[in-house]
């Protein structure tokens, strides 16, 4: 989805692949996804929130394709805290950790 590559043993690519019908999903996405399904007040399926994913991955990439990649994760990082930060349920989360 990203671009990003890692390095993992194919017992883990084949567990990934089939949790996410056939496709490779770095940890960054796998965590995006998971994340997705999460915040939203309607429960989504996988498939959903992947194209959610993608659509954002899309819309974040940097018009000049020659942009190194790091550049382009710390922009999507930037955007998804302040997604996360506008969502109800991260209001809620870090409430819990701020009050005891």
């Amino acid at each position: 989805m990203c671009g990003l590559t890692e390095e993992c043993t194919f017992e883990y690519i084949y567990k990934i692949r089939e949790r996410y019908n056939g496709k490779w999903i770095c940890g960054l996405c796998s965590e995006a996804i998971k994340d997705e399904i999460a915040r939203g007040e309607k429960l989504i399926s996988t498939k959903e929130a992947m194209a959610r994913l993608m659509n954002f991955c899309k819309e974040s990439k940097p018009p000049n394709k020659m942009t190194e990649p790091t550049v382009h994760l710390i922009a999507a990082m930037r955007q998804i805290i302040l997604r996360s930060l506008d969502s109800p349920r991260a209001l809620r989360s870090m409430l819990c950790v701020i009050v005891p």
